[in-house]
């Protein structure tokens, strides 16, 4: 990144940095030293002084180009912004060109998968829907070993943290694994470009058809949802379709009756679908599956999402549950049932 800033003030364009982190690393404080940087903004937080980029001091600037590291970074208590890429969302909006950096493991329809493979919850997150107005994705790839001797000659962290660091996160499996998670993204995204351009050669001004639709059923339960819309996403992603979070509220849990744990995590389920690119939808009806299956045949759905459903064992003696129903009366739709983690 921050060679691409030195090439692009070579050939004349208009370039700063807003942030970088060195980490103490040389390589990276020698390749910062000859470009402008805005100072950043200093936040009073709890005794502490932290440093942020300094959004204001930027747009009065008013670059051509601006660096801006870590973007799913969250920014302190206070801040315009609660995290860095809406600062960078604002910078783009003020017609800024913005050059940023992000980790795989960052991404929001990933986190739950993240986890699995490498059993470290990631808590900073970027929805997927920002990363895919870029107009370029580039992937930053070198082999795990190349890394791994990276970490041991102390160009990543300092040398207290190297054995710590090689026994943990940058053990060969979470590597391995996380490379091959960003090399199939910037695939994905490489095949969404090339169809782009294909239609646009064929018919210019015209995007790629939407061929499937995918809805996925969001119930007030909060188990596994967030896991749930986290693989919806991935699957409308690999199918390049549009889809739709559902939420059917009723009589038995309006918004009076469900706990007030449940009601926010539905909030924040509603929420997440939304970053992820989903088109919320709130239904209220006697009936979940019937009401589920009239929208799916009004918005011509092509395949439901939903999570294994089971109701406790009294309940069992008197209906049958969601995702069985859905089984037996979706008869004109497939069905993608999602298991929830143990």
């Amino acid at each position: 990144m921050l060679q691409e800033a030195h090439q692009l003030r070579k050939e004349g364009h208009d370039v700063v940095i807003g942030v970088i982190e060195t980490h103490g690393r040389a390589e990276t404080a020698e390749l910062v030293r000859d470009l402008e940087m805005v100072a950043l903004r200093e936040v009073p937080y709890r005794g502490v002084v932290l440093k942020e980029m300094d959004l204001d001091a930027i747009l009065k600037r008013a670059p051509e180009i601006v660096i801006v590291d870590e973007l799913a970074h969250s920014n302190a208590p206070g801040s315009r912004h609660n995290k860095r890429y809406q600062d960078v969302e604002e910078l783009l909006n003020a017609g800024i060109n913005v050059i940023t950096a992000v980790n795989v493991q960052h991404l929001e329809s990933l986190n739950q998968l993240v986890k699995r493979l490498t059993g470290i919850e990631v808590q900073e997150t970027l929805p997927d829907t920002f990363l895919s107005r870029a107009d370029q994705v580039v992937t930053v790839d070198i082999s795990v070993e190349e890394l791994r001797e990276r970490l041991r000659d102390g160009k990543i962290y300092p040398p207290d943290r190297v054995e710590a660091a090689l026994r943990n996160f940058f053990k060969p499996s979470n590597l391995g694994a996380l490379r091959e998670l960003a090399l199939r993204e910037v695939a994905r995204d490489q095949s969404r470009q090339r169809e782009g351009l294909e239609m646009a050669k064929r018919e210019p001004g015209r995007r790629p058809a939407v061929s499937q639709r995918v809805m996925v059923c969001l119930s007030s339960n909060p188990e596994g949802s967030d896991d749930l819309l986290r693989k919806a996403s991935r699957i409308a992603t690999q199918l390049n379709a549009d889809w739709y979070s559902v939420h059917v509220e009723t009589p038995g849990e309006s918004v009076q009756k469900i706990s007030t744990g449940d009601f926010r995590a539905l909030l924040d389920n509603i929420s997440l679908a939304g970053d992820l690119g989903a088109e919320v939808v709130w239904l209220k009806a006697n009936d979940v599956v019937k009401a589920l299956l009239e929208f799916a045949r009004d918005k011509n759905i092509t395949l439901i999402v939903a999570g294994r459903t089971e109701p406790v064992w009294w309940k069992r003696l008197f209906r049958r549950s969601v995702s069985s129903r859905l089984i037996s009366e979706a008869k004109d739709f497939d069905i993608q049932l999602v298991a929830h983690d143990a």
